[in-house]
């Protein structure tokens, strides 16, 4: 195991040559600044408006921003992860990097085990400073705070985590560019989810909110995702409540106790499955 830091160091100085998180810390500069900006100008633009009864004009501009904030969060989270593992291992094979390291000096699980820790390490902590920083400046434009801090960011970071273990899994077996293609699009199938919990939730449509809630669960990054959105203003109540649970991007939806023992197994079956595939495939 001793070999495992050495493995995961290698993995984020390859990134770097690659200046994938350049790319990225660039994209999130640019994101922050803009995010800062709007906040700002929206927030002096309800200064002085009566909002109709029931609502609160600070609650909603902080609550759907910040919501805002956290989807662009959770997608930068899902470029760094992609990006930094799908080719971690038919690349590497195709390369012939892998064969001197998994034959006797290490092994295989070992190997894939590394590549994921780095990679889902830093796509946790990215994950949870981006979430603090844009929170910061949603307090600064309005001085509006979520009502659970902690809980959501650590909800996003674990969903990253999930998606890193999903797109290791699709290195084993797929090329680079099929691999990245089937992550994104497992993010846009958990963004399809939200707005059809969203429409359900609206029509009052069990069928639609049932499939919504199903989906969420069979991609629980996505049902991480909700959870942090509900958590967020776990305390408002009225018709700002109601408003808020629609949600930016995805309905806003409590996850329950069973969540987190879920994603738990989830991830152990999914990093499971990559190890098994790795085993199985000649290099």
């Amino acid at each position: 195991m001793r070999a495992v830091p050495t493995i995961a160091a290698y993995a984020l100085r390859e990134s770097l040559r690659r200046r994938v998180f350049l790319v990225v810390a660039a994209l999130t500069l640019v994101f922050l600044g803009l995010y800062g900006f709007g906040a700002y100008k929206l927030f002096q633009s309800t200064e002085g408006v009566e909002p109709p009864a029931g609502i609160s004009a600070d609650e909603l501009v902080g609550a759907t921003l910040f919501g805002l904030a956290m989807f662009a969060t959770h997608f930068l989270g899902t470029v760094l992860s992609v990006f930094t593992t799908l080719g971690a291992i038919r690349g590497d094979a195709e390369r012939g990097l892998l064969q001197p390291l998994v034959v006797r000096p290490i092994g295989r699980a070992t190997f894939l085990l590394a590549r994921f820790l780095g990679a889902s390490v830093v796509g946790a902590v990215y994950v949870v400073v981006v979430f603090l920083a844009a929170m910061g400046l949603t307090a600064l434009a309005g001085g509006w705070w979520p009502d659970r801090i902690a809980a959501p960011a650590l909800e996003l970071a674990f969903g990253v985590v999930i998606l890193t273990a999903l797109s290791l899994l699709g290195s084993v077996v797929l090329s680079a560019t099929a691999n990245g293609i089937a992550v994104f699009m497992l993010f846009g199938a958990g963004l399809v989810a939200g707005l059809l919990g969203q429409i359900g939730e609206a029509l009052d449509s069990h069928t639609l909110h049932t499939i919504a809630r199903v989906t969420s669960w069979a991609i629980p990054f996505e049902a991480l995702y909700q959870d942090a959105l509900n958590r967020i203003t776990l305390d408002t109540t009225g018709f700002t409540e109601w408003a808020l649970q629609l949600g930016p991007f995805g309905g806003a939806e409590l996850g329950g106790a069973w969540l987190p023992l879920w994603t738990v197994a989830y991830l152990a079956g999914v990093l499971g499955l990559a190890v098994a595939a790795f085993a199985r495939r000649d290099l």
